[in-house]
This record gives structure tokens, C-alpha cells and sequence, in this order.
């Protein structure tokens, strides 16, 4: 498979280069560069927003007073 460098656009083969999709160690270091100083950014969100937002409404809390548990315990015991 042919395709070109995505840094320095020069053709690179699959079968031929071992860099594959880069032509050279020095592109494939120079894309994690990029990577790593944020240069490239991923745009679409990774969660839907508007599920995230309806998930977070449904959840609910549920609280349980231990003590008060305890103290049916004790009184059954009794």
C-alpha cells in the first residue's frame, strides 16, 4: 500500500518502509511532537453531550442512616 508521509508528504510503501504511514523515524518523532505539544487535537467530542446531561439527571442519591439501622437490630435482639 502506497501512500504519502503525513509530515513531509514524500510516498511511503507499507510493505517497503518500517515507519509505515511515516517515511522516516524522524517524521514519525516529529507527529508525536505534535501530539504531545497539542498541536493536534481530536475535535469531535468524545460523549454526546446532551446524554451526558440526561444521565447525570437520573441518577439519583440514596442515603441510609446506619445508626437508625442499628437500632432496629438491637431492639429486635432484645
Amino acid at each position: 500500500m502506497i501512500h504519502k508521509c503525513p509530515i513531509c508528504k514524500t510516498a511511503t510503501d507499507s510493505e517497503k518502509d518500517k515507519d509505515f504511514p511515516f517515511c522516516s523515524e524522524r517524521c514519525r518523532t516529529r507527529d508525536l511532537g505534535k501530539w504531545s505539544s497539542e498541536k493536534y487535537v481530536v475535535s469531535d467530542p468524545i460523549f454526546d453531550e446532551e446524554e451526558l446531561e440526561k444521565a447525570e439527571e437520573s441518577r439519583r442519591t440514596i442515603t441510609l442512616d446506619l445508626n437508625e439501622e442499628q437500632s432496629e437490630t438491637d431492639d429486635t435482639e432484645r
